[in-house]
């Protein structure tokens, strides 16, 4: 999904023009046991209430490509026959108003959570219809016409903790009591929707699923949801991506070929948002890594090494997340003594040189130094 569809889908999850047909929750204790099963009616919900659920479902639709927000693939065998895509599309067809799929799909749900005493969890399942705007040809909506009717689910996984123990007012009393802590939903961890929308258009090959952090404990959720291997996320790419460096590269993995490298996937991600027609996220390949390696000198056994690598962690005609190669947020430079971030955009600022036989990391400071504070005079 793009960010114009994002945009459109959370742009409903407004309370003030909120058509959420149906709410279903469940909630479970820390053995995953229920604990109450529920349902909530938009209409007869007051609106403070109607808010908190909102924001919880926008949640599950905002955040990073390839990091927060996963692209689910599902293969032609489990669209005909498969369990779990049956599931979810079944309960989009009945706007989860069947209690047999309802108790199906949290049991599921459960199945993948942790135990613990200290946390229980809110599971919620929404169902929403809406109008599929017909796109014209300068990217506009054309407010009157609708093609089609674009039927999906919402799922959030929201964490429960107890509030600490502290002194409230009672007006009764008009006084301070010691009050024990409440049992509150926070933000979701993990979330899904399904189908996933696509320039407009259902795509009901693909699911959406929201995890907060890729710590690993999205991928027994995938699996258990989907019937799928998860995607690998972006910090995982990184990861394999400054390993595949290090390994074959050596002592030839410069300064100049990490500047180079991060300055090229800094004009990638710039390129794509000028380009407001592809709203996919920048991507690199092989070639043009292999193309800045070529540039900053790095040998051709180095670089045929650097390209046999490559296409074993990522395949053939694998495309690494232009962000998993290089953080566009940060450069960042550290010694088992010394750290230093650099802005991602001045990166020119720094540079490496051998002097008096010893090797030096050298920035240019063109305007006030400041030490812990103080600023001092160079």
């Amino acid at each position: 999904m793009n960010k114009k569809d994002l945009a459109y889908l959370k742009r409903r999850l407004n309370v003030e023009h909120c058509h959420i047909t149906s709410i279903r929750g469940l909630y479970v204790n820390g053995n995953n046991e229920p604990v109450s099963a529920f349902e909530v009616l938009p209409v007869r919900t007051s609106k403070e209430d109607m808010e908190k659920y909102c924001a919880i479902f926008k949640r599950v639709l905002t955040g990073e490509d390839a990091q927060n927000l996963l692209t689910i693939d599902f293969t032609p065998e489990q669209v005909i026959s498969g369990e779990e895509y049956g599931l979810l599309t079944e309960l989009k067809d009945c706007a989860i108003h069947n209690d047999e799929l309802t108790d199906a799909f949290f049991e599921k749900v459960c199945a993948c959570l942790p135990k613990s005493e200290e946390q229980h969890h809110l599971i919620l399942l929404m169902h929403d219809a809406c109008d599929i705007r017909h796109h014209n040809s300068d990217g506009s909506d054309d407010e009157g016409l609708s093609d089609t009717i674009f039927h999906y689910i919402l799922a959030a996984v929201c964490p429960v903790k107890r509030n600490k123990a502290a002194l409230c007012y009672d007006a009764g009393e008009n006084l301070f009591t010691s009050r024990d802590g409440e049992w509150v939903a926070g933000m979701p961890e993990m979330g899904l929707m399904f189908p996933a929308l696509e320039d407009g258009a259902p795509n009901i090959y693909n699911a959406i699923c929201y995890t907060h952090k890729a710590d690993g404990t999205q991928e027994a959720f995938i699996e258990t949801m989907f019937g799928a291997q998860p995607p690998v996320p972006n910090t995982v790419q990184r990861e394999d991506f400054q390993a595949l460096l290090n390994e074959t590269l050596g002592n030839e993995c410069s300064l100049e070929v990490v500047q180079t490298i991060h300055e090229q996937v800094m004009e990638r991600i710039e390129e794509k948002k000028a380009d407001k027609e592809d709203l996919a996220p920048a991507r690199i390949d092989k070639k043009e890594v292999t193309a800045v390696l070529e540039d900053c000198g790095v040998t051709e056994e180095r670089r045929a090494a650097f390209e046999q690598k490559f296409d074993e962690e990522f395949g053939l005609s694998g495309m690494v997340n232009a962000v998993a190669v290089s953080s566009p947020k940060q450069f960042q430079l550290k010694t088992p003594d010394v750290v230093i971030k650099v802005s991602p955009s001045r990166t020119d600022l720094v540079e490496t040189r051998i002097i008096d036989g010893h090797p030096y990391i050298l920035i240019r400071a063109e305007e006030g130094v400041e030490v812990n504070g103080v600023n001092v005079r160079i």
